[in-house]
């Protein structure tokens, strides 16, 4: 379990956010290279994904495609405990509901903060920030019941994340309207 094998990384406090800015190619560059370095010290390999969602629900169903169902329940959770979350959307909260709704929108540091509450998950982060390379999210006022490991390539992208050598080999089949 990748818990037991990192519990001596030590974590800093989440704080949910909307981030508007995306590194310039040279910090993505370098930020990239530390993860991946990052990565290979903890024995941990990534299974690519397109975006967070997807990796989430690998985390938690072991199912890539679940994120439909990980979006939905998402945003149930931000509009049944909006006075939660409002206070980190520096947008309208009914729009941020609304662009949240929308497949393949992008999800944020709210929507993880937000998926860790509804799925009683501790959703653990390894990323590429150069002063800390690890960050836990805890569901709000409950224990977590599962853990989600992601790696995070600063405000770049998500990956779903296994041990060295444990990394499912699967192949999804497109579904037939995508062809």
């Amino acid at each position: 379990m990748l818990g037991k094998r990192l519990s001596h990384l030590d974590s800093i406090p989440h704080t949910p956010r909307v981030n508007n800015q995306i590194p310039d190619l040279n910090d993505a560059t370098l930020d990239h290279e530390l993860l991946s370095v990052r990565l290979a010290t903890y024995g941990l390999a990534e299974l690519q994904m397109e975006w967070k969602l997807p990796a989430l629900a690998d985390q938690l169903f072991r199912n890539p495609d679940y994120h439909k169902h990980v979006r939905k329940h998402i945003v149930k959770q931000l509009k049944k405990q909006r006075k939660l979350y409002e206070g980190y959307v520096p947008m309208k909260y009914r729009h941020y509901t609304r662009k949240m709704k929308k497949p393949g929108e992008w999800g944020d540091h709210v929507t993880l903060q937000t998926a860790a509450d509804r799925f009683k998950a501790k959703i653990c982060l390894v990323t590429s920030f150069r002063e800390q390379s690890y960050i836990e999210i805890l569901p709000h006022n409950k224990n977590p019941l599962r853990e989600a490991w992601l790696s995070f390539w600063s405000e770049v992208h998500y990956n779903s994340l296994y041990s060295s050598g444990d990394v499912p080999t699967r192949q999804y089949r497109k579904k037939h309207w995508l062809f």
